[in-house]
């Protein structure tokens, strides 16, 4: 069985469709056996899904340059 740091690390590959199929059986036994992984791993879930309604979406270059020069001017 893998370890609960190895499990964290597995179900964040997994969030973001990187994980092998092994990976991701392995992290499913390890859950049935870990009840706080498994709890982690439903609320790892639940975000992914909350980000992924949201829409959300980063700056792009452009603008993280604008809003750097502007917040250097504050000073």
């Amino acid at each position: 069985m893998i370890s609960c740091e190895k499990a964290a690390i597995i179900c964040n590959k997994t969030q973001y469709r990187e994980a092998t199929f092994v990976e991701k059986i392995k992290l499913r036994f390890h859950i049935l056996m870990c009840s706080v992984c498994s709890k982690a791993t439903k609320q790892n879930t639940q975000l992914t899904t909350l980000c992924q309604k949201a829409d959300l979406h980063s700056l792009t270059e452009e603008e993280k340059l604008k809003m750097k020069q502007i917040l250097e001017k504050g000073d």
